[in-house]
């Protein structure tokens, strides 16, 4: 991927700003300025400083295999079961490019952070966003893999159609 100059990206910025607002309503207008779900990765991940959290305590258990095939496994399981597209190559592309395969991304520097909200987990979600889409069944934590990929699958889907149709950040 190419940078995106700082013009564009502050266009794009502030467009997701204004879409998110209207698309996340009433929540995300008490969180002043916030872009819609994970649109916080607005550079190439190659630029992103991403930095661990501390991953919380779940109620809910992770995927027996406790790794990013069996996360995207288990999540599309939970998908099927609720009617939320997407595929397996989908999810993966996405999650390769906006954290890495790591479920403890955090991202430090964009608007998202400036204003106290970072974009976490897998596929980038801001807490508001992830509380919006959080799909019954899987727990409610943010930096759950689970958790974190159906959230943003499920907004991807109200948002975009499918997390497939997903090719940059979002």
């Amino acid at each position: 991927m190419t940078a995106i100059s700082a013009a564009r990206r502050s266009t794009r910025l502030r467009n997701l700003v204004l879409t998110g607002l209207a698309t996340a309503g009433a929540a995300a207008g008490a969180v002043a300025m916030v872009p819609s779900s994970a649109s916080a990765a607005e550079m190439p991940q190659s630029a992103h400083t991403v930095h661990a959290v501390s991953h919380r305590a779940h109620t809910a258990p992770q995927a027996a295999s406790g790794n990013l095939d069996g996360w995207i496994r288990q999540s599309l399981a939970i998908m099927k079961a609720k009617g939320i597209p997407g595929s397996y190559d989908g999810l993966k592309r996405n999650i390769m490019r906006e954290s890495g395969g790591n479920p403890n991304a955090q991202n430090n520097w964009d608007v998202n952070a400036r204003n106290g909200i970072p974009s976490k987990g897998l596929l980038q979600v801001i807490d508001p966003t992830f509380n919006a889409y959080h799909v019954a069944g899987t727990a409610h934590s943010v930096t759950d893999p689970v958790a974190n990929i159906t959230a943003a699958a499920n907004y991807a889907a109200h948002r975009y159609g499918s997390i497939d149709n997903v090719n940059s950040a979002y």
